[in-house]
């Protein structure tokens, strides 16, 4: 009836486990009463959870990221405190088993449940303001896609109290993940929770790249993109080229796993080397898929608060799209770990080490624009700065580890988890932190407090060299990764430097949540009246904060580069139109939120293998789909008087500070 599901699969005697879902579930009803409390689940459901807003939607998937950022980091701080008791002589708190699972959980949060969800959430917000659109292509499909990233998200945590998770590696490893070597249900919360969201980010994917192709405002060529549509739009063709790899992948090795097939095993003509050059076909384009909408972050925020021109906009375009095709390159560096030829090492390592010159000329016109530029240090300057110096030096160790002699010893040591680190958090995460407080005026209508925003950077960037340059050091010293029980005494005392620098980055954190409070405190001090809090350059800031449901009352016209600086040189922005016409909108709709639903019951009954449910799941996802497809009232028009309502507000303010 429940196919593998007994009691047994709960762990009543891991007191960690125990007391985490505990809090889980006291922290999840909580917050349910206070809604109950305040009569607000009608207004979630109408505006927020149904909403095809691409803002909304957007703000949703911050949330999302910065929520289980926190469950990553608690996963982090966990393994670092193993590793110093356990290279100190103690046993620690977690054994093998445990830990296997806590790295295992920390690599594909990090990557699949924070950066992409931070990523594609700035997307949303800014990308369809940024080319003068309405919306985005396909509204529908936009909510869909958050909703299957929430499912997956939903999945993972579940995993943590009824059952386990894999014990693989974020990236799970045959033969280790074949169900000779991992025959409990850990490598399956993976392949569903990976397989769900996968889909809910090809979605997006395609969504974003129609909308950028086909939606612009009437003047914008490609070239007057702004950088950051740019970067999106290349993200996204990273995304279309990619992911159908990660869905064939996995479902190979579901085929493995369930039908009992020899693809990726060790006897049958199985191949578990094919695994990892088709997983890292797509993981290495994944890497980009984060990087490169970062790096137009960083150029919208340099050419704001050095208050001059982007220097160079055609090279960062070219660069961009130079990064685009060579990260499908990139991967094949994997195969030097597989003892091959000097002529095929030599090669990819070339073409491996290729990828750092656009990434240099990105850094050199950053550096350029601030020549001379009149800078201001608020908070998003302050990352991107920290972002050039972190990114440097794990763009050069990258370099390094394209070398083939020294990527063979160094590749399974902590040395590449510090370069890895390196790129991501100094590169991704750095860049959503400064494209998150450089864009939140706009997404929420008042500014973040810079203060403690500053003071957050400074323990996150000092914490971060603290945490990752022991690594390097050990990784060069032989410490293998993931390595947690019985460690050399030898490495003790740089694993407590490391441990160190993870409280800093806790610290950080704190900052953060801190912040968040602050500004909601002093929301009334903060406000931006007129949309343009930063002067800025792009047509995001000629709307609102936050901006109407429409985004623009009149369509722009584009004639330049930085349209929206050049309107108001020429004083054609902020005039009010003569008259209004009614605009086309979408209208919100529910079954996103329904068929993500059954997709967790789906997923959740192939993990189990309660078949009857699986077919119940699936049947469910795939009825709410057409009888959604039959749905013809799925638009309306904003009347006149409604627009001129919203715009009469917006000149009012205007004119308050003016």
């Amino acid at each position: 009836m429940f196919g593998k599901l007994t009691l047994e699969a709960i762990p009543y005697h891991e007191p960690i486990i125990m007391v985490t879902i505990a809090g889980i579930i006291l922290g999840g009803l909580a917050i349910a009463g206070l809604i109950t409390y305040y009569g607000k689940w009608q207004y979630l459901w109408k505006e927020w959870l149904t909403s095809v807003d691409h803002k909304r939607l957007g703000i949703m998937y911050l949330i999302l990221g910065m929520v289980m950022l926190l469950r990553g980091f608690a996963d982090a701080v966990l393994m670092r405190g193993q590793q110093v008791i356990a290279s100190g002589g103690g046993e620690g708190y977690l054994n093998a088993h445990h830990y296997d699972q806590i790295f295992t959980a920390h690599g594909v949060i990090m990557i699949f449940f924070v950066a992409m969800p931070l990523v594609i959430g700035l997307m949303n917000i800014v990308v369809p303001l940024q080319i003068g659109a309405r919306d985005v292509a396909f509204p529908f499909l936009n909510n869909l896609s958050f909703w299957f990233t929430a499912a997956a998200v939903v999945l993972i945590n579940v995993s943590l109290g009824v059952g386990e998770f894999a014990q693989t590696g974020w990236l799970a490893y045959p033969p280790l993940s074949g169900l000779e070597f991992s025959p409990g249900v850990g490598v399956d919360y993976w392949i569903w929770s990976l397989q769900i969201s996968g889909l809910g980010t090809l979605l997006t994917g395609v969504n974003f790249f129609a909308t950028i192709i086909r939606m612009r405002a009437p003047g914008m060529t490609m070239m007057r993109l702004p950088v950051f549509t740019w970067t999106a739009l290349c993200a996204n063709i990273l995304i279309i080229a990619s992911f159908p790899i990660l869905t064939v992948t996995i479902a190979l090795l579901t085929a493995d796993r369930y039908l009992g097939t020899h693809f990726f095993t060790n006897d049958m003509g199985g191949n578990m080397m094919m695994y990892i050059n088709l997983i890292w076909a797509w993981g290495h384009p994944e890497v980009y898929i984060l990087v490169l909408p970062v790096f137009g972050i960083f150029s919208e925020v340099v050419a704001t608060f050095c208050k001059k021109k982007l220097f160079g906009y055609t090279s960062l375009v070219w660069a961009t799209v130079a990064i685009t095709v060579l990260s499908f390159v990139v991967w094949l560096h994997h195969f030097f770990t597989m003892g091959s030829g000097a002529n095929v090492n030599a090669f990819f390592g070339i073409t491996t080490m290729i990828i750092s010159i656009p990434t240099g000329v990105k850094i050199f016109n950053w550096l350029f624009t601030m020549y001379r530029g009149r800078i201001e240090f608020t908070s998003p300057m302050l990352w991107t700065v920290g972002f050039i110096i972190t990114f440097t030096v794990g763009g050069m160790t990258g370099v390094l580890l394209s070398v083939p002699a020294a990527n063979f010893v160094l590749h399974n040591s902590l040395f590449l988890i510090a370069h890895f680190h390196n790129v991501i958090i100094g590169g991704v995460v750095f860049g959503c932190f400064a494209g998150i407080t450089y864009w939140f005026p706009k997404a929420f209508g008042f500014k973040l407090d810079d203060v403690w925003g500053k003071r957050a950077f400074w323990f996150w960037i000092t914490g971060f060299f603290v945490a990752f340059m022991p690594l390097y050091v050990l990784g060069f010293m032989g410490m293998t990764r993931r390595v947690s029980q019985n460690i050399d005494p030898e490495f003790h005392g740089w694993l407590v430097v490391a441990a160190c620098g993870a409280g800093l980055i806790a610290l950080g954190v704190l900052c953060q949540v801190i912040q968040i409070v602050v500004s909601i405190r002093d929301r009334e001090k903060n406000r931006d009246l007129t949309g343009d809090p930063w002067g800025g350059r792009t047509l995001e800031w000629a709307t609102s904060s936050p901006p109407p449901f429409y985004n623009f009352a009149i369509e722009p016209k584009v004639t330049g580069l930085d349209a929206f600086w050049e309107a108001k040189a020429d004083g054609s922005a902020y005039k009010k139109p003569a008259q209004y016409a009614p605009i086309h909108m979408p209208k919100n709709s529910g079954a996103g939120v329904i068929i993500a639903a059954f997709s967790v019951v789906f997923g959740f009954a192939m993990i189990w293998h309660i078949w009857w449910m699986a077919i119940a799941g699936f049947v469910g996802m795939i009825a709410t789909w057409i009888i959604h497809s039959f749905n013809d009232d799925v638009d309306y028009y904003v009347q006149v008087d409604e627009i001129e309502r919203i715009e009469g507000q917006h000149f009012d303010n205007i004119n308050k500070v003016a």
